[in-house]
């Protein structure tokens, strides 16, 4: 049976339809299930009586996602809005120091966010007027609807969002946000295109303490991010999107957003976007449900966090999931019940005895603390170095995990994590690695990105190869059960072993006929 995508939630408006920033975003663009809100998106079109418009946080609105081409037009964000004062920046930082200042005095530490946004909202709205009055005494006229509504979105944002960065944010065209010191910012788009944005800090001191602003209001604690720590890796709050950011050890400071667009997805639905095919999804859905350990490879961008989140979605509701991640990536605690996420925390400070600094949390140590929580899943996030350890003992424990790591192929993937192995513990040879991981791994799934004539980013599984302790010469040996086909997908290649063959919902007639392509029948979806 065809499993039925979950879908999203409905809303009204297109909340990141900014008047000053971006035209209105198309419909058919595929969803951020987390989106921000702001009071005053959509603000700055006045009611027929020409007042304006009163809007409340929490107002945002999801889209839904139809598979329709999206539109590849779209209108750089403007740095300030038509008609805004010369002075415009420097007007939104007192207007926020203002707010700042009297919910210092206002507010005990701890006090509640929502409360404090509520506050700020009124005391933004009662300011904002105050300096339209102030410029019309002043001879210089009063701020238009337009200006007034943009000034209070870049206020409240600046308090209680990310500042300058927001509107890209909420803006669905918008994929990848890269920035190199305060003026040069490039953006990526949801086809694979790249346009210049505007500014987002005055200077790239303004930059840094943007960034240190935002570091500050991690969902998991305080970030630090100074000259002794150089570089930050986070998850926004709410958006889910991913930041890196380093300075002090670059020539200027360096912001990498990356979001994700499929959140809540499907192996059906990634076959309808023709990133697999039928019969590979089905292979995989029975290996997630017959709690197969598998690996996701492939490059920077290629999907793998996204494949990651479908196999997810095989795993019974009824199990219990702990995740385990450097930094919040995977989001299954937002998507699904009985899931406990795990993060990494750094720490400050001094080094103890152990070696670790005060208030520091790994990834080791919650793998550990995890089998008293009655865990039927271990699932490690992504490996980039010492995680593997972690992620070897999650898929030693038998419950079926999964991972995701960046490599060129799925033999690479192999190479790359005995390389990680090694590095992340003393006295590891690369014959003790292997071995652990050839154990350890039952699949490799591996990921191309390629790119068009059009700069259209197209992502497909390429490979899907079974690993098992073996081959004297090389630790382990590796059956490629799919490969690449004439347009890069995978395709059947080589009949898998016993085991494989009768994993319960394996499409084992449409593989034949993929080894044999004489015989054609209509291919079975990914059981739900």
């Amino acid at each position: 049976m065809t499993a039925e995508p979950r879908t999203s939630p409905q809303g009204a408006a297109d909340p990141a339809a900014l008047p000053l920033f971006t035209r209105q975003v198309p419909s058919g663009l595929p969803p951020n299930l987390r989106r921000p809100a702001n009071p005053w998106v959509g603000a700055g079109h006045p009611d027929a009586d020409g007042t304006d418009r009163t809007f409340s946080p929490g107002a945002s609105a999801a889209h839904g996602h139809n598979g329709r081409a999206i539109d590849r037009s779209f209108e750089v964000p403007r740095s300030a809005p038509v008609g805004a004062p010369n002075d415009w920046w420097t007007l939104v930082d007192d207007l926020r120091k203002q707010v700042s200042d009297e919910q210092a005095e206002s507010f005990a530490p701890g006090t509640d966010g929502l409360v404090r946004e509520a506050a700020g909202e009124a005391a933004i709205n009662r300011l904002v007027k105050q300096a339209s009055t102030d410029r019309h005494n002043d001879g210089k006229g009063e701020f238009t609807v337009a200006v007034r509504a943009a000034l209070k979105e870049a206020v409240f944002n600046s308090l209680f969002r990310m500042g300058r960065l927001q509107p890209l944010l909420d803006n669905d065209q918008v994929e990848n946000v890269e920035i190199y010191g305060h003026g040069d910012v490039q953006l990526q788009l949801a086809d694979g295109s790249w346009v210049p944005g505007p500014p987002v800090a005055e200077s790239d001191q303004e930059l840094i303490n943007l960034v240190q602003d935002i570091a500050s209001r991690s969902e998991s604690g305080a970030r630090p991010f100074s000259e002794r720590n150089p570089f930050l890796d986070i998850r926004l709050p709410r958006s889910g999107a991913r930041l890196a950011a380093s300075a002090w050890v670059t020539d200027r400071p360096v912001v990498v957003i990356r979001r994700h667009r499929l959140v809540q997805v499907t192996l059906d639905r990634l076959v309808e976007l023709k990133m697999l095919s039928p019969v590979a999804a089905s292979f995989l859905a029975a290996a997630v449900r017959a709690r197969k350990s598998i690996v996701v490879s492939g490059a920077a961008n290629a999907g793998k966090t996204t494949l990651a989140r479908a196999l997810c979605d095989q795993i019974p509701q009824t199990e219990r999931i702990a995740t385990f991640e450097t930094e919040y990536e995977l989001g299954l605690q937002d998507l699904r019940p009985n899931v406990i996420a795990w993060e990494a925390r750094p720490g400050s400070g001094e080094v103890s005895p152990d070696g670790k600094q005060a208030g520091e949390s790994t990834i080791s140590e919650a793998l550990w603390r995890s089998f008293r929580y009655n865990r039927s899943r271990l699932i490690v996030g992504e490996v980039r170095g010492a995680e593997v350890w972690p992620m070897i003992k999650a898929m030693e424990s038998g419950t079926g995990s999964l991972s995701t790591t960046h490599a060129t192929s799925a033999i690479a993937a192999i190479r790359k994590l005995v390389t990680c192995a090694m590095e992340g513990e003393v006295q590891v040879t690369q014959e003790l690695a292997t071995s652990k991981l050839a154990h350890a791994i039952d699949l490799i799934v591996h990921i191309d990105l390629s790119y068009d004539h059009d700069s259209q980013a197209r992502r497909q599984v390429a490979e899907i190869i079974a690993v098992t302790p073996g081959e004297r010469e090389t630790g382990y040996a590796a059956t490629q059960i799919f490969g690449p086909g004439p347009g890069g997908a995978a395709v059947a290649t080589i009949m898998p072993d016993l085991e494989y063959q009768q994993l319960d919902g394996f499409d084992l007639q449409g593989f034949a006929e993929e080894l044999n392509p004489a015989a054609a029948r209509p291919r079975a979806g990914v059981r739900s």
